[in-house]
């Protein structure tokens, strides 16, 4: 069954992947430490995982449990390419969606932000969630639907 893991504590779009989830009948995973509350809906497709509180421990979480036909929901880059790596789909909060062929971009850009920060140069951060932005999630995340539960039907062809 395709599931959506969702690196939870700081996801701005949960109540997005919630709905989308209950329409076409998915499952979803969301991992966090309980530094954040959380309030899944009283559903029994929605799952709350709780991780340790250190470092990484969604992320790790979700990286050994995803699989080819299930979808990764997160804002984290290297999570988004472990989860390819593991077949899976990756879509970001703001609605990009990761494939191998821009996923080496992206951690090349986030290396860059983090060494200039580590230079003193804290002007570059996040911005707020848009209506686009949702929107844009929207779309992006049943593509990424869409693809998984057809990678489900399918054989799995890559070689390791």
């Amino acid at each position: 069954m395709t599931e959506i893991y969702v690196d939870g504590d700081a996801c701005p779009v949960r109540e997005e992947v919630y709905r989308v989830a209950a329409r076409l009948g998915v499952g979803v995973l969301v991992a966090a430490n309980g530094s954040r509350p959380i309030r899944p809906p009283a559903s029994g497709q929605v799952r709350l995982v709780f991780v340790d509180n250190k470092a990484d421990a969604a992320d790790d979480w979700i990286a050994e449990h995803i699989g080819r036909g299930d979808v990764c929901v997160t804002s984290d880059i290297p999570l988004a390419s472990r989860a390819l790596k593991k077949g899976a789909q990756a879509v970001s909060l703001k609605g990009t969606r990761w494939t191998d062929a821009n996923i080496g971009n992206a951690l090349a850009g986030r290396e860059l932000a983090r060494h200039l920060r580590e230079l003193g140069d804290n002007r570059h951060g996040p911005a707020p969630m848009t209506r686009q932005d949702r929107s844009r999630f929207l779309g992006a995340l049943d593509a990424a639907l869409q693809a998984a539960l057809r990678d489900r039907r399918e054989p799995d062809t890559r070689v390791n």
